[in-house]
Order: C-alpha cells, then sequence, then structure tokens
C-alpha cells in the first residue's frame, strides 16, 4: 500500500526505514517542479551554486508560481537555470515531508531533446552524464531510488521523510511507486 499523500494504484519498487505506517502527518502543501533531459543514454543535470541543495547535482526547477501551472513553472525554470526550452512530459511526482514545514509536492517532468543552447546560470552550472554515471553521491540521497525510473521512462511517484538535524535534511523513510496515473491537472493552476 502506498504512503498517506500519494495514489493508491501504485506498485513498490523501492522502500527504505521504518516498517509500521508511521509516516509524519499532513501538513499545508508547497508546490515545485523539477525538469530533466534525457538524450542519446545521457543525463543534463545542474550542479547547484547557490541555495537550498548548495553543491549538490539536480534537475532544473523551482517553486511554482500563484497562477502559474506545473508545467508553466517547469518551463519557465528550465529558461532560466539552463537558457533552453523543451517538450517536457510529466514523469513522477515526489512528496518530500519534514514535520513542521509545508510538504514539497515536486512535479518531475522530462524530455528527450531540447531548443537552444544549454547556459550556466547565477544558480546552475548544466552538466551532462553518461546514464550509467550519475553522481549519486553528490545528489539528494533519495535520488538514486526514482531516477533510474526517470531514466527508463516510466511514470512514478515517491515520498521521503526528512528530519531537520544540525540544520540538514536527513532521510527517515522513503517509498516509490510504478504509476500508470498521473495524479493530478498539471494545466490546472496553482491558486495558493
Amino acid at each position: 500500500m502506498s504512503p498517506p499523500g500519494l495514489p493508491s494504484d501504485l506498485r513498490e519498487v523501492a522502500a527504505w526505514g521504518s516498517s509500521s505506517d508511521d509516516w509524519f502527518p499532513p501538513a499545508e502543501i508547497r508546490y515545485y517542479t523539477n525538469a530533466f533531459i534525457v538524450k542519446d543514454n545521457r543525463i543534463l543535470l545542474g550542479y547547484k551554486k547557490r541555495g537550498l541543495g548548495i553543491h549538490k547535482y539536480n534537475g532544473f526547477g523551482g517553486k511554482v508560481e500563484p497562477s502559474e501551472s506545473p508545467l508553466d513553472a517547469a518551463q519557465r525554470e528550465l529558461q532560466e537555470e539552463a537558457g533552453i526550452t523543451a517538450p517536457l512530459a510529466h514523469a513522477g511526482t515526489l512528496l518530500f515531508v519534514v514535520p513542521g514545514e509545508k510538504w514539497a509536492h515536486i512535479d518531475i517532468f522530462r524530455a528527450e531533446d531540447y531548443t537552444g543552447a544549454i547556459t550556466e546560470s547565477d544558480e546552475m552550472r548544466p552538466e551532462w552524464f553518461d546514464q550509467d554515471n550519475v553522481p549519486f553521491d553528490n545528489m539528494w540521497e533519495s535520488d538514486r531510488h526514482w531516477l533510474p525510473l526517470l531514466l527508463t521512462n516510466q511514470r512514478f511517484s515517491a515520498r521521503a521523510d526528512f528530519v531537520k538535524e544540525g540544520g540538514q535534511y536527513v532521510p527517515r523513510r522513503w517509498w516509490v511507486g510504478i504509476s500508470e496515473t498521473i495524479g493530478h491537472n498539471l494545466s490546472q493552476k496553482v491558486t495558493k
């Protein structure tokens, strides 16, 4: 059975942490996006130069602004952080939960092509990696459990509960499942 906040029709592919149903309780949700380009057996990642996740590799994304859809936000962030546009398709959903903080609902997008010149921004330094050489040791710990699904174009949903220790987010438990559904309307504008 999938954890709270995820669709109920998921098939578990990976899990770690407590075996009981002690997921953190729900809180207010904040919406984010993350976009990845997967082309010619390589993935384009951005080295984070500032802010949350500094010195880690990640996709290109950020907050969904009021009156913006997740897809609109993903396209905007990809342009701002990497200088490119792409025909993005929804690939998955991540829920990151920390007690006492808003849930992070992250819509993950994927494209196999792009237009424009890949350009470094103030926030991200884009780099290509072979799919068999993804720098998981320099990424968020939970990425190694869902990114392979993104690379093989399998739709997924995942949840990770974190605790904050010494100013760092430390994973407490996570769960990843394969999905046949998208979970919500991606063209719907966020109103909060």
